[in-house]
């Protein structure tokens, strides 16, 4: 989750949700184990996916260019 994601590659998209999505299934499972340090963070990550699957459909849209082109 570093760097803006509105500046960042289709490419970047793509990892940056793959590695999100990783993480947030971590964090679900050490909920279901275990006492969380920072429940708050499945909403973070989980704003974080629903943020990147927009910003990608809005590429596929053309609503967003991409830049650089």
């Amino acid at each position: 989750m570093k760097g803006k994601i509105e500046d960042m590659s289709i490419e970047e998209l793509g990892r940056s949700l793959k590695e999100t999505k990783e993480e947030l299934r971590k964090e679900r499972f050490k909920s279901v184990t275990s006492k969380l340090e920072n429940p708050q963070k499945i909403k973070a990550l989980r704003r974080h996916v629903a943020r990147v699957n927009t910003i990608m459909r809005e590429y596929e849209l053309g609503i967003r260019n991409l830049k650089g082109k």
